[in-house]
Parts: C-alpha cells; sequence; structure tokens
C-alpha cells in the first residue's frame, strides 16, 4: 500500500509526498490539495498566504548567522498529469494514488505517480519545517495548474516575493543543472461535420491502437516514441481507399503535453471487405512493431465488433481530417545548435476528438528559439487551411527561459555537488516548458537554477522516480542553502 513509502529515506520529503498523494490534484482540480497543504502550514504555524489565482506562498526567516544570504525561493507546481492505463479503475478528482515500492522506484499502480512535481513540493514543504538546516531568507512558492497552461506561473504578481534566487525544483535527472527552457504555444484545430446516413451493407468495428508509452511531450520526445494519433491515422487512410472503410468517431490521446498512447476509431466496412479489412490490420500491426521495435514493444492494433453507430461523419470531412492528421508535423523538428542532444524545435499531435458535429485537434510546440517556433506555427497553419480546417488557432503562448552561464548561484551550486559527490554536474537547456521563463518575466531580477531527483515516464501511468536519487537530492539541496551567496 502507499503508506509504506512513509518509511523510506529521507522521511523529511516521503512523509510529505505521501500527503499529496491522498489528495486529489489533477490540473484544474486542486482544490482540496491546496487546502491540504494550507493546513499543514497552519499545523507548523507557518507563515502561509494563498494568492487570487491559487498560488501558495509560504515563507520562513533565515536561521541565526545567515541574514546577510540571499533569499531563495523554493518552486514547485501542485497539480499532476492525470493518466491512466485502460484498464485500470480512477477517479482523479477523488481517489488517492496508489504508490508503492518496486525494487529501486517508486511508482503507482496503473496511474501517473505525481512525482512531476509533488517531489519538488514535497521537499519545499521539508525544508520550512526542518529545525537543523542553515538558510538564509526562504520563500516555498507552490505554483497552481502548470501542466495544462502555467496559469499560476502567468498569474502571479509582482512584489509578493522578495527572495533574489530561483531554485526551481522541478527537472528530471538527479546530476543535471537546468540554466534555460523551451517556450512553448498550443496549436487548436477545428473541423465541422455533417452526418450522414449509415451506408447499406456494413459492419461496425472498433478499432484500437494501444499498448505504446507515451510520455512527457518535451522530456520523452527525443526517444522516437509512438503517436498513436499518427499510426491510427495512417492505417484508416489506406482503409478508406482499398475497403471504402468509413469513420463514425474518433478518440485518440487525451492530454496535449503527453504524447498519445492510445487511439480508438469506430468504423465501417462492407461487410464483403471485412476478412480483408482485418488482415491489413495484422499486416500494419506487424509494420508498426517492426518499425517501433526498440521503442514500443507492447504495442497493440486490433479491431472488435460493435454496435452499430447511428451516423457517419460526411466523407469529404473524413478524407480532409485524415490528410491533416497525416500531413502535421510530430516530434522532433530541429535538435539545438548551441546544446549538443538537446532538442530544439517539435511538435505533439496530441489529441483527436470527434463531438457534437465538430472534429477538434490539440498540439503543443515546443521551441528554444522563438523564430523557429513561429516558422513551426506557420507550417502547421498552412498544412490545416490546405486540408479545409474550419478553425485554426494558437493560444496559451508562453516564453522560454535563455541560460544565463555568468550566474552566481550556478557557481555556487557546481561548486557544492563538486565538494559532495566529486564530480561537477552537468549543465544543459530542457526542452520542456519549466515555469522559469514566465517567472522571470515578473521578478527580472532573479537568478535560477531548475533540478530535482531522477523521475522516468512523467505524464504516463509508467512513472517512477529513483530512490536514492531522491536522497542525493535532498543532500544537495540541503548544502545549497548553506552556501547560498550573501547580499
Amino acid at each position: 500500500m502507499s503508506a509504506e513509502i512513509k518509511n523510506l529515506e529521507p522521511k523529511a520529503i516521503w512523509e510529505n509526498f505521501y500527503l499529496l498523494t491522498q489528495v486529489p490534484r489533477p490540473s484544474n482540480h486542486e482544490e482540496k490539495a491546496r487546502e491540504a497543504v494550507m493546513n499543514w502550514a497552519k499545523e507548523h504555524n507557518l507563515d502561509a498566504m494563498m494568492d487570487e489565482v491559487g498560488n501558495i506562498i509560504i515563507k520562513k526567516a533565515a536561521t541565526p548567522g545567515m541574514e546577510n544570504r540571499m533569499g531563495c525561493i523554493l518552486q514547485g507546481h501542485l497539480d499532476m498529469v492525470p493518466q491512466k492505463n485502460d484498464d485500470t479503475v480512477h477517479d482523479f478528482e477523488n481517489d488517492p494514488i496508489d504508490a508503492f515500492i518496486d525494487g529501486d522506484w517508486v511508482t503507482a499502480r496503473g496511474t501517473t505517480l505525481g512525482a512531476d512535481n509533488g517531489m519538488g513540493v514535497a521537499a519545499g514543504m521539508a525544508i520550512l519545517t526542518a529545525t537543523d538546516i542553515p538558510h538564509g531568507p526562504i520563500e516555498v512558492l507552490i505554483t497552481a495548474t502548470e501542466e495544462t497552461g502555467m496559469d499560476g506561473a502567468e498569474g502571479l504578481k509582482a512584489g509578493i516575493l522578495n527572495g533574489d534566487i530561483l531554485l526551481n525544483l522541478d527537472s528530471e535527472d538527479e546530476g543535471e543543472l537546468y540554466v534555460g527552457c523551451a517556450g512553448g504555444i498550443d496549436g487548436n484545430f477545428g473541423f465541422n461535420y455533417k452526418e450522414d446516413a449509415v451506408p447499406a451493407g456494413m459492419k461496425a468495428l472498433k478499432l484500437s491502437l494501444k499498448g505504446l508509452k507515451g510520455g512527457h511531450s518535451g522530456m520523452d520526445i527525443i526517444l522516437g516514441r509512438g503517436n498513436s494519433n499518427k499510426l491510427l491515422f495512417r492505417f484508416m487512410k489506406d482503409a478508406h481507399k482499398e475497403f471504402g472503410m468509413r469513420l463514425a468517431s474518433i478518440q485518440g490521446g487525451s492530454l496535449r503535453n503527453a504524447i498519445p498512447r492510445e487511439s480508438f476509431a469506430v468504423v465501417l466496412v462492407p461487410e464483403a471487405n471485412v476478412a480483408a479489412f482485418e488482415a491489413k490490420i495484422k499486416e500494419n500491426e506487424a509494420i508498426y512493431k517492426a518499425e517501433l521495435s526498440a521503442v514500443e514493444p507492447t504495442l497493440a492494433f486490433f479491431a472488435e465488433a460493435c454496435d452499430m453507430p447511428t451516423s457517419v461523419i460526411e466523407e469529404k470531412v473524413q478524407i480532409n481530417l485524415t490528410h491533416a492528421v497525416l500531413a502535421c508535423p510530430n516530434g522532433v523538428e530541429r535538435m539545438s545548435d548551441s546544446m549538443a542532444g538537446t532538442v530544439e524545435t517539435s511538435n505533439n499531435l496530441a489529441f483527436v476528438e470527434s463531438k457534437d458535429g465538430k472534429i477538434t485537434i490539440n498540439c503543443l510546440l515546443r521551441s528554444s528559439v522563438e523564430t523557429a517556433k513561429e516558422a513551426l506555427v506557420q507550417a502547421m497553419t498552412s498544412v490545416f487551411e490546405l486540408a479545409g480546417a474550419d478553425s485554426i488557432e494558437f493560444t496559451g503562448e508562453y516564453p522560454g527561459w535563455k541560460p544565463n552561464m555568468d550566474s552566481p548561484i550556478l557557481k555556487a551550486m557546481q561548486e557544492t555537488y563538486n565538494g559532495m559527490f566529486g564530480k561537477i554536474p552537468e549543465i544543459k537547456a530542457i526542452h520542456a516548458g519549466l515555469e522559469c521563463g514566465l517567472l522571470g518575466s515578473v521578478y527580472p531580477n532573479w537568478d535560477m537554477i531548475s533540478f530535482g531527483p531522477t523521475i522516468r515516464s512523467p505524464h504516463s501511468p509508467d512513472e517512477k522516480v529513483k530512490i536514492d536519487t531522491v536522497i542525493k537530492f535532498w543532500d544537495f539541496l540541503k548544502e545549497t542553502l548553506k552556501n547560498v551567496p550573501t547580499k
């Protein structure tokens, strides 16, 4: 059971993380978690407040002799990505996360774990209640609704926080310090459709393409994992041409910041073509498995008989939608010239759904180069214009975070880590939307670094955090606070 994680070291972090697993906190439904954190702060006689957008700010004075140190803001986000396996029964708005120890890792049963960014929040809480850690003035900033739009960072007001250094605790590789991140923008596209009558002589089938790993659309996009939407529409294009397949409904992916793992479609096929159609599915499954053998070993593609739908999507829109999905850029567009091994620009074709006469397509574009992001917007606009989309909109843009290699806290943390572990930590920029870009635009004086324990497969039900790296992360955080530069 999940309570076993409270006995792990460092208990200061794991007890707080356990608390977070017991309260619902999917993005846009963080009310119970906010209440739990505010009650926790009250129980510990901490100076806590909540701003108008749901950010929680908790302050702690410097320990004796450390009053002359620069003030540090420890920052993480409260919400988590709600993803579960298809066969897992879980209500993210009401049910606790069932975390458990699996060898060297902590993971969850069939759902996301919420280590992104529960570990960062739990660490900030642990610092607030510690009595044996020397530190300067501390402020813990727990932001709201990061995963679906960085609402908390977007709504943070100037003048509330007094610190000089931001330690963002939302990175996922222990031993690495992040000094920059990509900016992003949401792509939203729509096709309106009429409902045609079901043609005679057809059989209804539900297509399921599932078993993919998915993952974080920023961190994991470089891994070349399959996109269930792309693979399903790749099949449907040929199936329409060869067998006269008609599309009744489509539902692929779930969240724009998660690589889609599962896509489903209800289709109609002429009864005379069903056997050949099903053979084509097996053929495509074998092709996909061969192409993605190294990254998607559990991929599955199959059809099952289902109830006859009352209508089908008009054929012209079906064709245009298929063209758009297949032509839309997806995955890595360009690698960085300045930071080897780092993605510069990417797109995640995350979500496709038909409902009530409209097909919705959602994407998340990322780039550390603003002009490259603009070029990708232009390319995707052209794709959907040519495909006859009825709506094309880009929203929720947020800035990247430009590296500062002359950062005083970067130098201090490099020296601290080297002194503790005998090596210099790697300095990197991340192809994900850390809140540092937005927060730095409100507080331009902040010197910013992001770091954390090792987390794998965030934004997917395979999410897990490596136990021994939490110990190193905690020890490094404590030692960093001791070595913060003076004012």
